[in-house]
């Protein structure tokens, strides 16, 4: 077989099974899905002050709402099709991260308490974390030179 017409039937065969996207359909979901999760976020906060609890309270206690509501919705198995549909507006606010750390634990439950669960919680999470804790140690530096 010629050379010429291998490589056009391998092009042709990964361009139809190379899944297309469509960049405004998947920007414009994103933003419907990471919108409404800021507009839970804050009708949990405008309840928490109606009850009369201090402004910065109701700050910590919306962050633990919504990261419960996100680890319950990731065990029934919701959370990760709303990722799907959302993309980037499902995995960027906190209850993204939530979902990462409860869909390892999930996940590996089967392994065991200590080598599944205990082990492989903070694959998703550890880098984060790890990360976070390097910058905001290299930011403290700055500024106290600064």
């Amino acid at each position: 077989m010629d050379k010429k017409i291998r490589n056009k039937e391998y092009n042709e065969m990964v361009k139809a099974a190379t899944p297309t996207h469509n960049l405004p359909a998947n920007m414009a979901k994103a933003f419907v899905v990471g919108g409404l999760i800021c507009v839970l976020g804050q009708a949990i906060f405008n309840y928490m002050l109606s009850m009369g609890i201090a402004e910065k309270d109701a700050y910590g206690y919306t962050g633990v709402v919504l990261i419960f509501l996100s680890v319950v919705l990731t065990g029934l198995n919701i959370y990760p099709s709303l990722a799907t549909f959302g993309g980037a507006g499902a995995l960027v606010p906190i209850t993204g991260f939530a979902n990462g750390v409860a869909s390892c634990a999930i996940e590996f439950k089967p392994e065991g308490q200590v080598f599944g669960i205990g082990c492989k919680i903070f694959t998703i999470a550890g880098p984060v974390i790890l990360y976070g804790i390097v910058v905001s140690a290299a930011m403290g530096v700055i500024y106290y030179f600064w």
